[in-house]
């Protein structure tokens, strides 16, 4: 890695700012402990960690915003950027699988900073934020890939509309050599990009000439499967049955195991939202559900969830800051519920009422900060406390 001498501002120390300043030495950051020393009269060029949101005092006192994909982008090679609300990272990781023998690099929201990536790779696969895409003003991909997208990060954007309108953004910047794969809904957007949309992984199977038969994946990650194997269709006119069915998915995403009692229970975890737990849901519809709901919401709209469980056989299990929330729901829809609070009491109570013909499920659709380090360590508390079941 070239370092690079110029002397560039970053807002935020986290890690795309520590990456940035790996990258360039001479870089100065900034965080709101030492903001007074920052000159808000300067058009130097200055980068925005994602994580810092668009009303943050930095950012209103500012000038010359970029993101770190603007900054880079004369120097990314071939790129295909991945987004949406639930799945990024399952497909980013497909992808990866998919591009390997082609010279590719995976990184930016997850794994490598992009300022780390190696630009002599041929290929670079991109998760992408609505933060970063929010700040993003002339980066644009070869191949854009945008997952369904359903109410999230709210509260850093401000409504559901400015959630979109990030989303959509590499849509106004690509050109007529770009494509950009996405859902139905936006088939009327605006774009230079040769357009292909989907309402469901079969239309991708009809377009691309995919059989799904020969695809070992259901739901939800089979439409990450299609999405991935897109990619390769498009990059080098080939279909790899292969080499996408040897992937192995994430822990913590829809990830099955049986307790002492050969029970079945599912750790979602990494359902912190509401369209990722009506996902994680479909394969186990006509189930006995025990279902554990409840975290940090960040402001999303919960109802559209209620709406989805109310017609299925399911006892829910409150716990997290929005219990509150989530009992009122269940109220609503006369859903029956269990007050918990907390991950232990639910899973015990779980445990009393479970029947060896139900199956137990975490899928907060909320995030785990409230009362976890992570998703992860919510997943594994959870594996925990069932495998000390007796």
């Amino acid at each position: 890695m070239i370092k690079d001498e110029r002397i560039i501002r970053i807002l935020g120390k986290g890690i795309t700012a520590l990456a940035l300043k790996e990258r360039f030495p001479n870089a100065i950051m900034y965080d709101e402990t030492d903001f007074d020393m920052y000159d808000k009269g300067s058009d130097e060029l200055t980068i925005v960690s994602p994580g810092i949101p668009p009303y943050n005092k930095m950012v209103l006192e500012s000038r010359n915003l970029i993101s770190d994909y603007d900054l880079f982008f004369n120097n990314t090679p071939f790129s295909v950027w991945i987004s949406g609300t639930n799945g990024k990272t399952t497909t980013t990781q497909m992808c990866q699988e998919l591009l390997k023998d082609l010279d590719s690099v995976c990184g930016g929201n997850i794994g490598i900073p992009l300022s780390l990536l190696d630009e002599n790779k041929r290929i670079w696969i991109l998760e992408t934020s609505s933060f970063t895409l929010h700040y993003t003003k002339i980066a644009k991909p070869n191949i854009y890939i945008l997952l369904p997208i359903s109410e999230d990060h709210i509260t850093w954007h401000g409504s559901f509309e400015e959630y979109t309108k990030s989303k959509l953004k590499p849509l106004e910047l690509m050109n007529e050599n770009d494509i950009a794969i996405v859902p139905d809904k936006f088939k009327e957007y605006k774009t230079n990009a040769h357009l292909i949309t989907y309402k469901n992984s079969e239309d991708l199977c009809n377009y691309f000439g995919f059989d799904k038969s020969r695809i070992n994946f259901k739901e939800p990650f089979l439409l990450d499967a299609i999405l991935a194997m897109c990619t390769r269709k498009i990059i080098i006119d080939e279909v790899n049955y292969d080499l996408i069915n040897s992937f192995k998915i994430d822990k913590h995403k829809v990830e099955e195991f049986r307790d002492k009692k050969n029970r079945l229970w599912i750790d979602d975890s990494k359902a912190t939202n509401v369209d990722a737990t009506i996902n994680a849901l479909v394969p186990y519809e006509n189930k006995k559900i025990h279902l554990i709901l409840g975290g940090d919401d960040k402001g999303a709209n919960l109802e559209p969830l209620f709406q989805n469980i109310n017609s299925m056989d399911i006892l829910v299990y409150a716990i997290g800051t929005n219990s509150d929330r989530i009992i009122s729901y269940c109220k609503s829809y006369s859903i029956k519920y269990f007050e918990c609070n907390y991950l232990n009491i639910a899973v015990e109570k779980m445990d009393i009422n479970m029947g060896n013909d139900s199956i137990g499920i975490l899928s907060p659709a909320a995030a785990s900060l409230d009362q976890f380090k992570s998703y992860a360590h919510r997943g594994d508390e959870f594996k925990k406390f069932v495998n000390n079941l007796r």
